[in-house]
């Protein structure tokens, strides 16, 4: 055990976040999401939402302040009438860690599977929020 961590922060998961670099990816997705298909490195979280999950790695994250967006969500699908309340979740949470991080881009569907194809890891959740997908960008410790 160590003092101050999170304990939804597993030792695979802190692991993976300290051998991310500057500029490597991570994903959290929902419950929905096919991440054994497109994962390099798959952390399954099943018993847990994106938000707390979320909230736990951007306490520890830095996140890329040489890009525009370094937080990303899954678009939603055009034509569909879908409320994404996580959402103002997700922004409420980055906003507190990094305000200048909270202005998200936006992928569509299929671009953000190839992406997060692409990405150091997959953090499985048993979310069940529909577009409860993001990825973060690592960026440095100033």
């Amino acid at each position: 055990m160590l003092k101050g961590i999170p304990s939804i922060l597993t030792p695979e998961l802190l692991k993976v976040l300290m051998e991310m670099g500057h500029g490597d990816e991570i994903v959290i997705v929902d419950g929905n999401y096919p991440a054994a298909a497109h994962a390099q490195r798959l952390i399954r979280l099943d018993g847990h939402g994106v938000p707390e999950i979320l909230k736990a790695v951007v306490k520890f994250l830095p996140l890329d302040t040489f890009v525009q967006r370094p937080v990303t969500l899954m678009q939603k699908v055009p034509g569909k009438e879908v409320e994404t309340p996580i959402w103002d979740v997700f922004k409420e949470i980055i906003a507190k860690e990094d305000s200048s991080a909270a202005d998200f881009g936006f992928e569509e569907r299929f671009a953000f599977y190839e992406r997060a194809k692409k990405a150091y890891a997959i953090i499985a959740t048993g979310e069940s929020a529909l577009y409860a997908n993001i990825i973060l960008k690592k960026g440095v410790i100033a």
